[in-house]
């Protein structure tokens, strides 16, 4: 057990300079209000009677607004930024097992993954938030290999043939190059359906091509959590039809409550944004008071991920220093407990 003479500068607590009732980055009032007005009642899919008269292209500008301002938080490349996109990752998940009529909620997925040894099944709703965490976790530019989506596929509980993945991914590229943005959206849906995979895949893919668009390092998990999506069933059609009928009354719909979804999901990760970089900052402030060796790592594992487990094997660390270590942390108010137990507990920001 050693004192840290001097902390490195990346590793030293970063000065907040902003008002603590404050956002990190200001959300016009404006912009709140407009999505606001776009909410659903609830209990009710997201259609056109939740954007009232508004066009397209009023919508857009909404929307645009918010993935504007989602964008500056995502280009400040936090150190905590893993665990802020996979702590987005697990909300999606916890919607689309509850779509797929599971009854897994945050917590259970929680355990599905961390407190499964390295190897063994995770069971469906474990493999539900593999595949989001994918999305929050690998290059932006590795999530549409074949390869990548058909571990994709596999975690959302289908098993295509490389034929199938090829063309998805050929559908893909097309949205890619040729579509607007609103197309692409709206087409990753479409390429999602038109094999029977489903919406939430479809919001993967969206969620992908958005973060490819915009040149973000990692995708942020954003229409996942989203529970009403404009998306109305109907017989699935290619993607290059889709994207020349984006002009059709129709499917004019569909992109307003897609666009819609998307801004109401950029607010919302905004604002998780800002929760956490709150609890970033008093974890990193009591980080030089911390003795134990391994201290720094076990900060970097709070700061890049969801959360840990109490149990968790950390280089340089015993178990009984790990829970010490934990207890220390949440008695400063650096961390929360996040699973209620007295056993198998689980840490995280």
């Amino acid at each position: 057990m050693i004192r840290h003479p001097s902390l490195p500068p990346h590793r030293r607590a970063r000065p907040s300079a902003i008002d603590p009732a404050a956002p990190a980055t200001p959300v016009p009032a404006w912009l709140r209000r407009t999505v606001a007005g776009a909410q659903p009642p609830a209990g009710q899919a997201l259609g056109p009677h939740a954007l009232g008269r508004h066009g397209v292209d009023d919508v857009a500008v909404t929307a645009g607004a918010a993935i504007f301002a989602l964008d500056a938080v995502v280009r400040r490349q936090e150190r905590w930024a893993g665990a802020w996109r996979q702590r987005l990752a697990l909300a999606a998940a916890a919607v689309t097992a509850k779509q797929a009529g599971r009854v897994e909620d945050e917590s259970a997925l929680r355990d599905a993954v961390l407190l499964t040894r390295p190897g063994d099944d995770v069971g469906p709703a474990g493999r539900l938030l593999l595949a989001w965490r994918r999305l929050a976790t690998r290059s932006t530019e590795d999530l549409l290999t074949e390869k990548n989506l058909a571990a994709v596929l596999e975690e959302f509980d289908h098993a295509p043939d490389d034929e199938v993945v090829s063309d998805r991914v050929e559908d893909l590229r097309q949205l890619r190059a040729g579509a607007g943005t609103v197309g692409m959206l709206t087409g990753a849906f479409i390429a999602a359906e038109r094999h029977g995979f489903g919406r939430a895949l479809g919001a993967w893919l969206a969620d992908a091509l958005l973060a490819q668009r915009l040149g973000w390092a990692h995708a942020v998990p954003l229409l996942g959590a989203e529970v009403a999506l404009a998306m109305t069933p109907g017989r699935p059609r290619r993607v290059a039809t889709v994207i020349a009928a984006t002009g059709v009354e129709t499917e004019a719909e569909h992109a307003k409550g897609l666009l819609a979804a998307q801004a109401r999901a950029a607010l919302r990760a905004v604002d998780l944004f800002v929760e956490l970089e709150r609890r970033a900052d008093r974890l990193l402030g009591v980080a030089p008071k911390l003795r134990a060796k391994a201290a720094d790592a076990v900060v970097d594992k709070l700061l890049s991920d969801d959360a840990i487990v109490a149990s968790e094997k950390i280089a340089g660390m015993s178990d009984r220093g790990l829970r010490r270590l934990f207890d220390r942390l949440v008695e400063l108010g650096a961390v929360r407990e996040l699973s209620g137990r007295p056993t198998f507990r689980i840490y995280g920001l």
